[in-house]
């Protein structure tokens, strides 16, 4: 639960990625339409990601998630072209379908049957008080230094998070490989 705590605390709401789009000319008409297309990649690649996690582990699937999401927050941070930061936008997606399931699943391998519940209350707990945190944290940088800065603390913190997800459970077989 630390490493996934570390990694939430880069993870601040999506609402600064919306901000982000809008400070760079994304009209509020196209706002929510985005916002669907987003989802409809997440729906897609959340399809593919849960079959790939069973066939080949969660751990990797996971790592492979939040390394994405840390391009992605790197390209947010990047650049400034309305057109690449709509396509890095919904190329977001990508990160729910390798990661949301495969987490929610990887905390049920892990845990004992008779302790789901409470592994589960810790998992969601460690996500609202990382994603509350990195959600002050980012808008501080954001707004004390600069919109790049703040995606790139987010970037370099998923990195972190998934170097850590390979060592901390190197020697430790994942149940769905």
């Amino acid at each position: 639960m630390i490493v996934i705590l570390l990694f939430s605390l880069g993870n601040a709401s999506d609402a600064f990625l919306l901000l982000r789009l809008s400070d760079l000319g994304v009209t509020s008409l196209w706002i929510p339409l985005l916002w669907s297309a987003l989802h409809v990649v997440k729906v897609a690649s959340s399809l593919v990601g849960g079959a790939l996690s069973d066939r080949f582990g969660r751990r990797g699937l996971i790592a492979l998630g939040w390394l994405w999401y840390a391009l992605v927050y790197a390209g947010f941070g990047y650049f400034d072209t309305k057109g690449t930061v709509i396509a890095i936008f919904l190329a977001y997606g990508l990160f729910f379908g390798l990661t949301e399931g495969n987490e929610k699943a990887w905390v049920a391998d892990m845990a004992p049957a008779h302790a789901r519940g409470t592994a589960f209350g810790i998992y969601n707990a460690a996500l609202g008080i990382g994603t509350l945190a990195a959600s002050l944290i980012f808008g501080a940088i954001w707004t004390r230094i600069s919109p790049h800065a703040a995606f790139l603390t987010g970037a370099g913190l998923a990195v972190v998070a998934s170097a850590l997800l390979f060592t901390m459970f190197a020697a430790s077989k994942d149940p769905a490989a």
